[in-house]
């Protein structure tokens, strides 16, 4: 059977979001190397920004699965650097350093990943993305969520996404 993600696609902000999933798929992948579950992944996130119309959600799951299929994803729980559990408070990351820092440890420029974030992580590890409704309460935290994620991936593939500032024009 044949999809079609022609609605996705003649939507400039839902076709903005499945082009920041193409960047990634596409410097993250070897060529002539079949991954199967990328690809379950990617047609995954596909059809949630086809069936929803909305990439947020969708493309906060895909970079965070990514990273996790990549080997990056960073413990949630304590800082990398002196251990300290991070409880009800924020973590914070940088393009420029993998893992999450405590307050203590963190350095200029780097983002907040609060806790409510750090919870979707577990709830993405554990439920499939179709299953998981994209609530008001849940903005933040996929936002957040979204761009730490981004930012591992640039900073595993030591380059900038391009299509990464056009999702700020959606």
């Amino acid at each position: 059977m044949l999809e079609s993600f022609h609605k996705a696609q003649s939507d400039y902000g839902l076709s903005t979001g499945l082009a920041v999933i193409s960047e990634i798929s596409e410097l993250i992948l070897p060529e002539h190397e079949v991954s199967e579950p990328m690809f379950r992944l990617i047609l995954l996130a596909a059809r949630e920004v086809a069936r929803t119309g909305d990439w947020h959600l969708p493309l906060s799951y895909f970079a965070f699965w990514t990273v996790r299929l990549g080997g990056w994803l960073p413990r949630f729980d304590c800082c990398v650097s002196c251990g300290t559990p991070f409880g009800s408070k924020p973590a914070f990351y940088d393009t420029h350093q993998p893992g999450l820092f405590c307050e203590k440890c963190r350095r200029s420029g780097m983002q907040p990943l609060h806790p409510e974030a750090r919870s979707l992580a577990e709830r993405f590890a554990g439920e499939r993305l179709d299953r998981i409704e994209y609530e008001k309460s849940l903005q933040l935290g996929v936002r957040e969520l979204r761009e730490a994620g981004l930012c591992w991936i640039e900073h595993h593939l030591e380059r900038r996404l391009r299509t990464r500032e056009l999702l700020e024009t959606t």
